[in-house]
């Protein structure tokens, strides 16, 4: 997932993160719940959705479609691919990187997609490599070491640590360089003013990014060493952990930059705290070494399962390769990859024929989604959902992430109360107008709850909050979501490892995905009709939660107009959801769904006068 927490949604129109990491970028969640019979609402940080999930209505084809693929589908085939992944780190156009594609490929290839360019006409498994020349080189880290002069054993090996180099750093000269170490406190201009620490190695309790700027860049310091890990991440628990993170290119330089480990931090402030003691300034020594490859190649996947009758139209499933972690993010490469063998295998067998177009998609986070919907607009009109695969792999008893459908905005990320909460990745309040009504959360939500009742699988959504592959489908006013897995202890750290991924996970959010995309590219009337019905339960348990929400604040003294606003913002935002179903059966809608439309938006308003009528 990508690291931007400044930008969740764009001011003006929707959300425009730019690349987290993992996503290198950061960015986009669910509206309402579905509930069991019981009307109790499922939301972000609820109790297990297994406990509820085998009450919660399944239509015929949805149930169809998932005793097609659960037997079909195989996490360890998917955590073969992470496994894969998990031995580069990952870069555009570095070996790794490259390496990564061409396992995606070798592996669609053998599920039954033909390139291209050497299809025969009229073939409905296709792929294509696309490749983009890159404006810099690719970088790659081979080695590095860090260590204070005297001490025997280094603080830091890239061997035990590859994220203890910051991308884009340099090569030290052979054999590394020693200097002399300054402390320069949170690393400010301010503080960094003050200091002379040209030639010298400047640490700062800070991340090395924008210290590398003011310390290399600007005063001549030869490297940066930083520390900055948040308390989710547990330093004081997982005291070798480092978060990846990156400097500014310095091409007329060796400048480098280097992350330390809570270990390593408190070793480096107990050194620094006797060479003060001493009066003598503290040196270290530093190697590192890294390839720059000219000329460098951007590659990305595109893989259809081309529909029969309406191939234009289609859903878009992304998962980025880039980034040196296992769940974040060859988790979600692995199970894409194995949707995509899936859905061949089951075609080629007769068993689906979407009517429309299924594509997968594996690239560049972010960039990737976002030139795929933007650099073809008649391509672009015809998307009608996008999903996300980032981070999906966990396991959650080791990393304590928990599954998440991050929702669309909804009323929720205005209004977070109740049972809705943000991650720790945490969300910008959002405005009324930013608001974007849509079925596909609770559709989604419902396929996950349809797999979770089969194996007590813990499903949980949060308020739109950004960050990957989601963001360019909602910018481009499409609908979008992401599946993923938080909060993650090892979240962006060497210890987002191959051990850290569950071949069952993989298998739940695939089987989830998958059923999804089957769904809603082939959906008839009668099916539509059952979506229809799906959501509009939600939107009435929604409505009810709401209410008992607004009528405690109401007790405690809260605004009658605050409450009534946030009852008729959900009433309305479930009416333009349900409206959108015109899109969703195959040729356009029915009468009888025309009907059923009108009906379900009527029923929504039926409940928000019952809701206001039962406030004190």
């Amino acid at each position: 997932m990508t690291l931007n927490l400044q930008s969740v949604l764009g001011r003006l129109s929707l959300v425009d993160r730019a690349p987290r990491c993992r996503r290198v970028a950061a960015s986009l969640a669910l509206t309402g719940v579905l509930c069991a019979a019981s009307a109790v609402a499922l939301s972000a940080q609820a109790a297990p959705a297994a406990s509820r999930a085998a009450a919660a209505p399944t239509s015929s084809a949805s149930a169809r479609l998932h005793g097609l693929v659960a037997p079909a589908f195989s996490g360890d085939s998917a955590f073969t691919t992470v496994a894969f992944l998990d031995r580069f780190v990952r870069w555009p156009g570095n070996r790794g990187f490259d390496a990564s594609i061409a396992h995606i490929v070798e592996r669609l290839e053998r599920s039954g997609y033909v390139r291209e360019d050497r299809a025969p006409a009229g073939a409905r498994l296709t792929y294509r490599v696309e490749r983009y020349p890159m404006a810099q080189p690719a970088w790659e880290p081979l080695d590095a070491m860090l260590s204070i002069v005297g001490d025997a054993d280094p603080l830091l090996r890239f061997e035990t640590n590859r994220n203890m180099l910051a991308t884009n750093s340099n090569s030290t000269p052979p054999g590394g360089v020693t200097a002399e170490l300054v402390d320069a406190g949170r690393g400010t201009a301010a503080e960094l003013e003050k200091l002379d620490v040209r030639g010298k190695v400047v640490f700062a309790e800070a991340g090395v990014g924008r210290v590398f700027g003011e310390a290399v860049l600007k005063r001549g310091a030869i490297g940066v060493i930083g520390y900055a890990l948040p308390a989710y991440l547990q330093p004081e628990k997982h005291r070798r952990s480092i978060q990846f993170g990156g400097v500014a290119r310095d091409t007329s330089g060796t400048g480098w930059g280097i992350q330390l480990s809570y270990e390593a931090h408190e070793r480096l402030r107990a050194a620094l705290a006797r060479a003060t003691a001493g009066g003598a300034p503290l040196r270290v020594q530093v190697s590192t070494s890294v390839t720059w490859t000219p000329n460098a190649v951007e590659q990305a996947v595109v893989a259809e399962l081309r529909g029969s009758s309406r191939p234009a139209e289609r859903f878009v499933f992304s998962a980025h390769v880039q980034e040196p972690g296992a769940n974040d993010n060859a988790s979600g490469v692995g199970a894409q990859v194995e949707m995509a063998r899936v859905a061949a295998q089951l075609f080629r067998a007769r068993a689906v024929d979407p009517a429309r177009t299924i594509t997968f998609l594996w690239g560049l986070e972010i960039r990737s989604t976002d030139r795929y919907i933007t650099q073809d607009s008649l391509r672009a009109q015809g998307i009608r959902w996008g999903l996300s695969l980032d981070m999906v792999g966990e396991d959650t008893r080791k990393t304590g992430g928990t599954f998440l459908i991050e929702k669309m905005p909804d009323p929720s990320a205005i209004w977070t109360r109740g049972d809705d909460k943000h991650t720790e990745w945490g969300g910008s309040p959002i405005t009324k107008a930013q608001l974007t009504p849509h079925y596909f959360n609770d559709v989604v939500l419902g396929r996950a709850l349809e797999q979770a009742a089969t194996n007590g699988w813990v499903v949980r959504t949060n308020p739109f909050e950004g960050g990957s592959d989601h963001t360019p489908f909602l910018k481009a006013k499409k609908p979008g979501l992401l599946l993923w897995h938080f909060t993650d202890e090892f979240y962006h750290t060497d210890g987002d490892r191959i051990e850290m991924v569950s071949p069952a996970e993989l298998r739940n959010v695939g089987i989830t995905a998958l059923v999804s995309g089957l769904l809603l590219t082939s959906a008839d009337g009668a099916a539509t009709r059952a979506l229809i019905n799906e959501v509009t339960r939600a939107a009435v348990a929604r409505l009810g939660t709401e209410a008992r929400l607004s009528a405690g604040a109401l007790r405690e003294g809260g605004a009658r107009a605050h409450e009534l606003d946030i009852l008729a913002t959900w009433a309305s935002w479930y009416e333009d959801a349900i409206a959108a179903f015109t899109e969703v059966e195959v040729g356009g809608p029915s009468t009888p769904t025309t009907r059923a439309i009108d009906a379900a938006r009527a029923t929504v308003r039926e409940a928000h006068t019952r809701a206001v009528a039962s406030l004190p």
